[in-house]
């Protein structure tokens, strides 16, 4: 086998992946190439690379997905390979194919085993002829309605739909019944189309209580591969992984070894080169089905780093250029335990909806031993409803999976982002659930355990209110006089002269509104509030509380209960006029465009009728009646980029 020059990287990706995958090849000495959409200039990834290509657009469709102005990016730049990352292009063969014949190296499988293993469909059959247990389910070409309402009678709902080309939850739906299949079916269908050019849908046996356990391979062009350990993903929403870790607690040595060993025929059997995955349904009585193999790095492939101690993207590059792997499968380390969250701009309280939007506050937990953080954004750099919502992972690694777990809360608990909503709070739950400290695991989680980890939204007390104001007036800009530094009407402490110090700050905070007095029983060092607890409705006053308060402008980010809350100061006359001039009517919950209309003026709707279909981050979202009603009025049509907040349709509510 020749070696493969490679000097220059082009990482054909951005976000987090492309920061991460830049830091291993700079790490070589190798030079860097970012491509980037117009909205995407000034993001991290292209201000952490040597060199960057814009490609112009923003949706993926216009920029990320062009295959030949990425290759004509590379040509340009001088670069010898391309990396995916993933999501985007990285399973797809046709691109694959274009590097190829472009002459240039392309740090993935060869086209064939992306053809083989990248359809999902293509990957049952094959594992069907190898003996592979499979789930039940549907893999063919036809793609009519009636040939999945068919299957998916003979599997028995519920049914699992999924896209044939990706993964990441697009283009995955559960259908309970058949009256929900055609709608389904023609949503993730569009789901797919958009997120991976394909729409190519099959269908499978919806199994309950399954873990998700899956197997890192990685094969050199030499005939060698391996596996290194398994992964549980087991922790998800909406088919999307929120928690990974490795190794999968309670998996026996033996087990390890028949998975892994199954995943590497099955690599073999492809003629597989590079690092993937082989995706497992392990049920409670330790059988396991093959579900899906990935055919790139994972966004959880740094907790296997972590107990391996190796650098995966090094590998690829090593392999890309012709070496073998450094080591046999008997010396694949097994050190401690990894476990990784990915932190997202959603709002869990709503149903996980995307945000987006300015990143007016982000802070990450300090390094350390057994500390990871791989992000791909920082203070200041815009969150755009175009791409996938992930910020960054946040990783520990600890001598036992305790160790790991409480590393992991310290580091969420040193994390604060603010600008918009996002998943911390809800993560910061799930490593603190008893369950799964408990290592009681299966996709159901977080259903399970939702009343938990989803709590109502409380009312904000008192107590809140007070600390907020002394944190506001604490972080005030100090106002002096210039002739006088030490007058007491350069104080911030609401002093009056002949009368008490008395100060009254109207505050909100997102839609609640409070008339504050400050407490005074609370300190703002640096960063953090210290407070007595009793303020928090403990009755024992020598204990101390420290909150984050983080002042940025004119927004106070102040921590209670786990989670930041935007505080601000308003006039409350010119909130009460602002609300005569609302305009009412179903409004957008997120920036996104309008992919379908599905009702005109006139026109009579029951509750719960879809009345528009928005597209954000990849995936829709059906803007339902909360009422029956009339539709009086539309202000959007097919196609239009809608901001959030934005009246979407007027609905008269029917009378009663």
């Amino acid at each position: 086998m020749s070696h493969q020059q490679i000097t220059t990287l082009l990482v054909a990706n951005r976000g987090e992946i492309a920061c991460r995958v830049m830091r291993t090849a700079k790490a070589l000495g190798l030079r860097t190439v970012a491509v980037h959409s117009t909205i995407d200039a000034n993001a991290r990834h292209v201000r952490e690379a040597d060199m960057a290509v814009d490609l112009g657009g923003a949706k993926p469709a216009d920029s990320y997905l062009l295959v030949d102005k990425i290759i004509a990016a590379a040509k340009a730049s001088g670069a010898q390979a391309i990396h995916p990352g993933y999501g985007f292009l990285s399973e797809n063969a046709g691109f694959a194919r274009a590097i190829e014949a472009a002459g240039l190296v392309f740090l993935g499988p060869p086209a064939s085993a992306i053809d083989a293993m990248g359809s999902k469909s293509a990957a049952k059959a094959l594992m069907e002829d190898a003996g592979v247990p499979l789930v039940p389910g549907y893999h063919g070409e036809a793609q009519d309605v009636e040939t999945f309402r068919v299957a998916a009678e003979r599997i028995g709902y519920p049914v699992l739909l999924k896209a044939a080309a990706g993964g990441g939850g697009k283009g995955m739906k559960v259908v309970e019944r058949e009256a929900e299949l055609a709608e389904a079916l023609q949503s993730a269908q569009r789901e797919a189309q958009s997120a991976f050019g394909d729409s190519r849908m099959l269908v499978e046996k919806y199994v309950l209580k399954p873990r998700h356990v899956e197997i890192q391979v990685f094969a050199d062009q030499h005939g060698n591969c391996l596996y290194l350990n398994e992964r549980d993903c087991s922790i998800q929403r909406r088919h999307q992984k929120v928690v990974e870790e490795a190794p999968a607690p309670g998996l026996s040595p033996e087990l390890r070894q028949a998975m892994g060993e199954a995943a590497v025929k099955a690599a073999q059997a492809i003629g597989y080169v590079g690092a993937g995955t082989v995706e497992f349904l392990l049920d409670a009585r330790g059988q396991f089905f093959f579900m899906e193999m990935n055919t790139r790095l994972q966004v959880e492939h740094p907790v296997t780093e972590a107990i391996t101690g190796l650098d995966l993207v090094a590998w690829q590059i090593r392999v890309a250029r012709g070496e073998a792997l450094p080591l046999s499968q008997a010396q694949v380390p097994l050190n401690g335990h990894a476990i990784e969250v990915r932190l997202y701009a959603e709002d869990p309280q709503n149903d996980f909806l995307p945000a987006s939007g300015t990143l007016a506050l982000y802070r990450e937990p300090a390094n350390g031993p057994g500390r990871r953080v791989d992000s791909g954004v920082a203070e200041g750099d815009e969150v755009s409803p175009f791409y996938d919502p992930m910020l960054g992972k946040l990783i520990a690694w600890g001598e036992n999976r305790e160790e790991a777990r409480q590393r992991l809360l310290a580091m969420l608990d040193e994390t604060a982002v603010g600008g918009f909503k996002t998943n911390l709070a809800f993560l910061r739950r799930i490593l603190a659930h008893p369950a799964f400290a408990a290592e009681e695991l299966d996709t159901g989680f977080i259903a399970r355990h939702q009343d938990v980890l989803l709590p109502a939204p409380a009312e904000l007390p008192e107590a809140f209110w007070q600390l907020a104001a002394d944190a506001w007036l604490q972080s005030e800009p100090q106002q002096l006089r210039h002739d006088d530094y030490h007058s007491p009407w350069s104080a911030r402490s609401g002093w009056r002269a002949g009368l008490p110090a008395e100060t009254e700050l109207h505050l909100c905070s997102g839609e609640h509104e409070h008339k504050a007095r400050p407490s005074g029983q609370a300190k703002l060092v640096g960063e953090r509030l210290t407070c007595r607890s009793q303020l928090a409705g403990d009755q024992t006053p020598q204990f101390q509380h420290r909150l984050q308060a983080i002042r940025q402008g004119n927004t106070l980010y102040l921590e209670w209960h786990g989670e930041l809350h935007p505080i601000s100061r308003f006039d409350p006359i010119a909130a009460a006029e602002a609300s005569h001039a609302h305009h009412g009517g179903l409004t957008a919950p997120m920036n996104g465009s309008i992919v379908r209309v599905l009702v005109e003026p006139g026109q009579v709707v029951e509750a719960g009728t879809a009345l528009v279909v928005l597209e954000a981050m990849k995936m829709e979202h059906s803007i339902r009646a909360p009422h029956a009603g009339t539709v009086k009025a539309l202000y959007c049509g097919e196609g239009d980029m809608v901001s959030e907040g934005a009246a979407l349709v007027e609905l008269e509510q029917t009378s009663a």
